[in-house]
Formats: C-alpha cells, sequence, structure tokens
C-alpha cells in the first residue's frame, strides 16, 4: 500500500476526543493516521482505529498509520521498547512507518515512570531542563532498521532532519529512509531540502501545512502570522471557487508532499480532503511560493528555551 498524500494529524487532539475524531475521519474517506508517542493519545487513538475496524468503515490492510520514536528512546536498547509501546497502545501488530521524531537524543525515562515522557528529564527538580543524551544518530537508525527486519514497521524515516544530517544518513543507512516529515507551508517552502530528499528518492511529508493555525493556541504564533489572507491565496480560491485552506492544501500537495492536517471539525476534515478537483496554475503556484519567508513555527531552537530553559537549536 502507498501512503495516501492527505493524512490526518493527530497532534493535539484531546484523548477524550479521540475516538469520536477518528471514527468521523474515516467516515470522511481518511485511512492515513499520523501518530506520535509524544502526543499523549496513542491509546485514545488505538481505540478509535479499533471501533472503526469494528463498524466495517475500513480494514487495517486500508489503514496507513505512522507513529514516532520519541527523544529519550535513541538509545539502541530503548528503540524497539518504544516501538512496542507504541504498538500496543494502538493496538496494533505492526505500523506502515515509524519516524525518529527529533534529530534530538535526550536521556532515558522508563516508561513506568512518565509516558510519555515529554522533554524536561525530571519535573520536580528545583530547575527542571532538558537532559541530553551522548548517543550518535547513526546508533538509533540501525536500530531502526531492526524494526524493519522484525516486522513492527513496513517502513521507517525521519523527522526535522536538515540537509546536512540527511547526507549523513545516506551514507550509511542498509535500509534508506522512506519518508522525511518536515514543517512546510508557504511561509517556509523549504524547497532545496524537499528537492535533495527527492534525489535521494525519499517522499517528503509536511507537518504543518497551513502554517500558523497550529500553533496560535500555544502561543507560538499570532493571528497576523495565518498565510490564509494573503492576496496569492485569497485570489486563487475566488479563482477556483475553494476556501483558502483548501488552496494551500493543494499547493502542498501539487508540488509532490504529502500533507496531514487536523481538523475534529467534520465539516472542514471533508473539506480538508476536496482538494483533487483542481490544479493551480504554474503563475498560481510561482505566487503562493513566492510568500517564503522562512518563518518556522516548530522551532526547537526557540521553543526548548522558552518552554523548557534548554538552548538547543537544530537549525541555522
Amino acid at each position: 500500500m502507498d501512503m495516501p498524500q492527505t493524512g490526518f494529524g493527530l497532534w493535539k487532539v484531546a484523548s477524550e476526543d479521540c475516538r469520536a475524531t477518528i471514527l468521523e475521519a474515516v467516515r470522511a474517506g481518511y485511512r492515513h493516521f499520523d501518530c506520535a508517542a509524544d502526543y499523549g493519545n496513542e491509546e485514545a487513538v488505538g481505540e478509535g482505529l479499533a471501533a472503526a475496524m469494528a463498524d466495517g468503515l475500513c480494514s487495517r490492510d486500508e489503514l496507513w498509520i505512522t507513529s514516532k520514536l520519541w527523544n529519550t528512546c535513541h538509545a539502541p536498547e530503548h528503540v524497539e521498547a518504544a516501538c512496542r509501546k507504541s504498538l500496543a497502545d494502538l493496538g496494533l501488530e505492526y505500523l506502515d512507518l515509524y519516524l525518529i521524531h527529533f534529530p534530538i537524543a535526550l536521556e532515558f525515562v522508563p516508561f513506568e515512570q512518565r509516558y510519555p515522557p515529554e522533554w524536561i528529564h525530571d519535573p520536580d527538580a528545583d530547575k527542571p531542563v532538558m537532559q541530553r543524551a551522548a548517543v550518535p544518530l547513526h546508533q538509533t537508525w540501525r536500530a531502526m532498521e531492526e524494526l524493519q527486519d522484525k516486522g513492527l514497521t513496513r517502513q521507517i524515516g525521519v523527522c526535522n532532519y536538515n540537509s546536512a544530517l540527511i547526507h549523513d544518513l545516506m551514507s550509511y543507512a542498509r535500509i534508506k529512509p522512506a519518508v522525511l516529515q518536515i514543517e512546510a507551508h508557504p511561509y517556509l517552502t523549504q524547497e532545496k531540502l524537499i528537492r535533495l530528499a527527492r534525489d535521494y528518492g525519499i517522499a517528503v511529508t509536511a507537518f504543518s501545512p497551513l502554517g500558523a493555525l497550529s500553533y496560535v493556541e500555544l502561543d507560538m504564533a499570532g493571528e497576523n502570522d495565518t498565510v490564509l489572507n494573503a492576496p496569492a491565496v485569497t485570489k486563487a480560491a475566488a479563482r477556483h471557487g475553494k476556501t483558502p485552506a483548501q488552496i494551500v492544501l493543494r499547493w502542498a500537495t501539487q508540488r509532490g508532499t504529502s500533507i496531514i492536517p487536523k481538523s475534529t471539525n467534520p465539516e472542514r476534515m471533508r473539506e480538508n480532503l476536496a482538494i483533487t478537483d483542481f490544479s493551480l496554475s504554474e503563475d498560481e503556484m510561482a505566487a503562493i511560493s513566492a510568500l517564503n519567508r522562512n518563518r518556522r513555527f516548530n522551532d526547537p531552537g526557540v521553543f526548548c528555551e522558552q518552554a523548557f530553559d534548554s538552548f538547543h537549536p537544530i537549525y541555522d
């Protein structure tokens, strides 16, 4: 099965809402669900997936389920346990895709002590901070390859890697990464990184494809950061009889990336899928791409210092 180009992102979906949200998403036509241990809702997601299958809305073979290895489990001895924990919570025998969530290794936190462990090593410390672990990424990747060898996941990949890390990974990977998941939207077009991934035969998934919308409620973006009011977007929306959000999502898929938008609103869920019955012109694509500001909303070099009193940039 190929990964569906439009998936459903489960970041920030409350556990109590997961079952109903997933049932509604499956009814709307979603078959690709993007999960992560760090989202803290995989058990609830598993209940939703089980309900959808029990109701005959879909079969496991029709689903594409992605999860992600958290930063505290980068040491090779913890990778398989982390994957198995996600599988148990999701109620699945295998994942379709398992990703390294960030190229950031943190000290291990036992699952029974705190799960998900999040970013801070000891929340009860006098000065709670992140605690780095000395784990090279190549060791983590070797353990990821073993997960695929054992059939725990059908494919493996990475998130939030930059070009240098991709070059490095491709120099030692026995099993090449199938997917690179990165923040990408008209204010952060990531053209060189996407081109590099394509050159290496790595598919690209854009998270936060609508830009600031995911971050306003977290105080990581302001209302004026939205791309949906940009004239290049609103003019295309009027021309095609589509919403600005549909235009931005179509721009993303038309440039060859898959997308994982999120909405708990049933009407918006369907709207986010309804982007295959029109195409943007070359001029419209170029005008939207020209909105690029290199504006990154999900930047550890910013939020780790603000939220966790730890300076840890991964982008220059």
